[in-house]
């Protein structure tokens, strides 16, 4: 019934966004900024650090503290695909016509194995902003690829800049507290697959007698609302008899990202053809070694500082890991965890770190 009555409202809901839009975009055209550069995200605010944000919106937490929204009055309006606004393109259409700059931070497509049916719905906004941006950041080579077949190609210049983090804030911990090999799974959790896996990875550990923690951290959000996928998230804990072996704290802010890496020892990222996870990210500058499933753009991401369970590759439908597979995996990396360690704080620093990727973004502002 609720899925009927979004079906219904849906085009009148695009109408309302895009009327909104629209007139946002023409208040705007009477609105030139002043010398400098004055950045535009889209939205009329984003959230601090100590609110829930998820997507492209944490990359633009960053950009915010250097470069503070603008809603009115700007010469850039910078996009993230995984965190457009409503009428993103009738917006971009507008900063075109007063002389503003579009710049587009392409992240995954939508794709018949990960979306279903409707997929090029999704993915049609993206496909004109694309054509509408002066200058495109893909966050991986993965997504360039997958933009490129399901969204087109840019034909602005463009560059691959994999997204980063702030290695003052993202830290080891400073020392390990005795306690069993903890694990740690983050961010939104959109399919059920990749909760399911990461608790039956976890059993498996039990069953070879590892000692074993699991944190599942971030929003649930496989089924239309958060209590309904707690629900069955827990079932399965129940029928796996891991009440002891899992925590569920439910979603976090960035604010509270830096402490929550450092309960873990692992991060244990179990979905599939993820194009660029901040929280890969994340975990490695906070000196957690990663098993993950070796698709989409995380093997770009973690290089040499963890292990790659290694599926079919297809864009018709997700083959998530195994457990044993994963299970083997995370035995290995326990096995090295001490140098792995290093190795993924180290690679953090020199590749990943948010002041190569602000330098990049003042110069092409800049520009």
């Amino acid at each position: 019934m609720a899925e009927a009555v979004r079906a219904a409202l849906g085009p009148i809901a695009r109408a309302a966004r895009t009327a909104t839009a629209w007139s946002r975009g023409a208040i705007d055209y009477f609105a030139p900024a002043a010398s400098g550069t004055h950045v535009s995200y889209g939205h009329a605010r984003l959230p601090g650090p100590h609110e829930l944000a998820h997507g492209g919106i944490v990359k633009l937490q960053s950009l915010e503290r250097e470069f503070p929204n603008t809603p009115f009055g700007f010469n850039v309006l910078y996009l993230v695909s995984s965190g457009l606004p409503a009428g993103a393109v009738t917006l971009a259409k507008w900063a075109k016509r007063k002389g503003a700059r579009v710049i587009v931070n392409q992240n995954g497509v939508a794709y018949p194995g990960w979306h279903g049916p409707g997929w090029e719905r999704v993915n049609e906004p993206m496909r004109e902003l694309l054509g509408l941006a002066d200058h495109v950041f893909y966050q991986s080579a993965f997504c360039k690829a997958s933009a490129d077949q399901f969204a087109g190609p840019a034909t602005a210049p463009w560059e691959v800049l994999h997204n980063a983090v702030d290695t003052a804030v993202f830290t080891p911990a400073p020392g390990r507290p005795p306690r069993a090999l903890t694990l740690l799974a983050a961010g939104s959790v959109q399919h059920w697959y990749r909760y399911e896996v990461a608790v039956k990875t976890v059993d498996e550990l039990r069953r070879r007698g590892q000692a074993v923690k699991l944190i599942v951290a971030g929003r649930l959000a496989w089924r239309p609302t958060r209590s309904d996928a707690e629900r069955e998230a827990r079932r399965l804990i129940e029928e796996l008899r891991l009440q002891d072996s899992i925590d569920l704290p439910g979603p976090y802010s960035q604010a509270d990202a830096p402490a929550l890496y450092q309960r873990a020892d692992i991060l244990l990222h179990t979905k599939y053809n993820d194009p660029c996870p901040t929280v890969v990210i994340e975990a490695l500058a906070s000196g957690l070694p990663v098993v993950y499933s070796a698709t989409g753009g995380v093997p770009e991401l973690v290089a040499d500082a963890g292990i790659g369970v290694v599926t079919e590759v297809s864009y018709q439908r997700d083959y998530p890991p195994s457990p044993a597979a994963l299970a083997d995996a995370v035995i290995a990396v326990d096995r090295d965890r001490d140098r792995l360690a290093a190795r993924a704080r180290e690679h953090a620093q020199s590749r990943l770190n948010l002041d190569g990727w602000m330098a990049r973004h003042r110069a092409l502002f800049a520009a």
